[in-house]
Order: C-alpha cells, then sequence, then structure tokens
C-alpha cells in the first residue's frame, strides 16, 4: 500500500534465470502484488520465481504457453492487475536493470497530480546514462525517441524505449490492449494509444543501471528498427484519426495530411525532374518553382500541425 493506494508490480521476464532472484529480492514494501510474466523461458526462471515466492507470498508465476513478447507479457499483467483491484500497476524488467527503490516518484504524480502514466528518463540523470550506455544503444535510443515524439504526440517525453512505467487502473480499463503492439518497440506503442485517449504521461527521471558482464538487454539493432519504423508510422496516423478526427476534431488533422501529401509529391516530382536533366530533357524554371512550392508549403503545413499538437499535449 502506497498513500492509500494498491500497488501491483508486473514483471515480464525470459530467461532471466540469474537475475531474476535478486531482482524480486529488491522489492520494497510499498508493493502488495508481484506478478511475474514468464514468457517462455527456456532456462530454470520458472523454478527460481516459484522458490522466491515461498518466501515472499507477494509473488506470483505468470507463464506464457508460448513467447508472445514483453508487450503481451505486460498486458497480460495489467488485466490480471486491473481484475484483482489493484489501483496501479508498475512495470519493471526482470535483469536488475531497474531502481525499483525509486517507485515512489513514479507513484506520486499518479495519486497527487493529473497523471496516468509515468515513464523512465534515462537521460534526466546525466551522471551515468551518458558515460554507461553504450555508444550503439545511445545514438539507436536517440534517434528512435525523435521518431516517437512525432508519432506518439509526447513531444516533451525522451527515452521511449524506457520500460521501467506506471499506470492506473483508469488507463488499463480504457485502452484496447487485443489491438497494442506485443513485441519489443511496445513502449512506444502504449504512448501512442494513451495519447489517443488524451491521458497524461510523464517523463520521471531514473539512473540506469548496467552490470558489468552480465547480458541484459535483448534487443537486436537492426530487427529492432525494421520492427519497429512501420509500427511508428502506422501508429502515427491511428492517432491522428482517433483523437483528432473521430474522438474530438482538430484541424492539426488536415494539416499534417496535407503537410505530408505535398511533401511527397515534391519529392516524387523532383526526382522527376533530375530524371529529365540527366537525360538531357532539361528542367524549365517553372517546373523547378512547383516543385519548391510543394515542398516549402508540405514543411510549413507539417511543422505547424507539430506546434498545434505539442500545444495540445502540453501539461
Amino acid at each position: 500500500m502506497y498513500k492509500n493506494k494498491k500497488i501491483s508490480l508486473v514483471i515480464p521476464a525470459r530467461n532471466e534465470e540469474k537475475l531474476i532472484k535478486p531482482t524480486l529480492k529488491s522489492i520494497p514494501g510499498v508493493i502488495d502484488k508481484i506478478y511475474v510474466i514468464d514468457d517462455g523461458s527456456t532456462d530454470n526462471m520458472a523454478e527460481a520465481v516459484k522458490k522466491q515466492a515461498q518466501e515472499d507470498s507477494r509473488v506470483e508465476l505468470i507463464s506464457n504457453e508460448e513467447n508472445v513478447g514483453p508487450g503481451g507479457s505486460i498486458i497480460k499483467g495489467y488485466l490480471k492487475s486491473s481484475d484483482e483491484g489493484y489501483d496501479i500497476a508498475v512495470v519493471i524488467g526482470g535483469d536488475n536493470q531497474m531502481p525499483i527503490e525509486d517507485v515512489g516518484n513514479f507513484l506520486d504524480p499518479l495519486i497527487e497530480e493529473d497523471y496516468d502514466y509515468t515513464k523512465g528518463n534515462r537521460f534526466l540523470v546525466e551522471e551515468n546514462v551518458f558515460e554507461d550506455m553504450p555508444n550503439i544503444r545511445l545514438l539507436g535510443n536517440s534517434i528512435i525517441s525523435l521518431l516517437t515524439k512525432i508519432a506518439s504526440g509526447h513531444y516533451k517525453l525522451f527515452d521511449f524505449v524506457d520500460g521501467y512505467t506506471a499506470i492506473t487502473k483508469r488507463a488499463i480499463d480504457t485502452l484496447n490492449w487485443n489491438k497494442a503492439w506485443k513485441k519489443y518497440g511496445y513502449p512506444m506503442d502504449f504512448l501512442i494509444r494513451l495519447n489517443a485517449y488524451g491521458f497524461n504521461t510523464k517523463d520521471i527521471p531514473r539512473k540506469a543501471i548496467y552490470l558489468e558482464g552480465e547480458r541484459q538487454s535483448q534487443i537486436k539493432g537492426l530487427m529492432y528498427a525494421l520492427q519497429v519504423s512501420p509500427m511508428l508510422i502506422k501508429g502515427f496516423f491511428w492517432r491522428l484519426f482517433k483523437r483528432y478526427f473521430y474522438r474530438d476534431f482538430h484541424p492539426l488533422f488536415f494539416l499534417y495530411l496535407f503537410g505530408i501529401l505535398f511533401m511527397v509529391l515534391g519529392v516524387l516530382w523532383g526526382l522527376y525532374l533530375i530524371y529529365f536533366q540527366i537525360t538531357g530533357v532539361g528542367v524549365s524554371g517553372p517546373r523547378a518553382v512547383i516543385d519548391a512550392i510543394l515542398l516549402i508549403v508540405g514543411f510549413q503545413s507539417f511543422w505547424f500541425g507539430m506546434l498545434f499538437d505539442m500545444y495540445e499535449n502540453n501539461i
């Protein structure tokens, strides 16, 4: 119990036999229930969890019959938490990489302020993240975060791949989790869906933990990018239609769409003119002006759409 709220903890884990025990032993007393979602592990992690459950009655093991992905495991934990009446569900990984002792920082905005979702941001604690996070992950994280800002509308958030989160029962009960992304990349999809329904989110500074010699992240860079990018594009358009057309109309809906349309036409027309120039046909002044107008109008329209989007999500 924390400030008269019942708190559950959801831990999606796969093949974390070695690290799940220290993760569970570090969980403070403010957590009332601990759901460990075993996502098709092939090691002895389930036995390690069962052994810990004998020492800590809060621990409950939930096993997926097959590997569904971390997003799917978290959703299962969310629904279980809501069904059993917990007010807030916190999520951490099973790799002992997230400082659960800081959980109060994630809970307070949900209890005392107008927020329904909080997430970790390792970049707000500069003394360790820039030194400890591998450079390739640091670059990838930054690029994905910038793309997700546009897709999700959460322009003031960063470090979107961070899995340390907390969510209210109200948000869990509102979203349609059947259509949510189940694999790696789920944090971005969840944020897109939260924004579409008008839920407020907040970044929480938290330190990054990297244990020397331990494999912690199971994300493969190239495959991750190939899977996540189409999801972000699809999620961007879904959010526009859901929030700014169906739920509550806003002109930025057309600013975004016309901006994209004109920029695409400008690029295609520009390539067409380049082909003409290469083949010796030549490019006339009026044709070049048309291309410039398409690109400028498209960029300005998209830019104003972003500005309105930022204003709508300013809290």
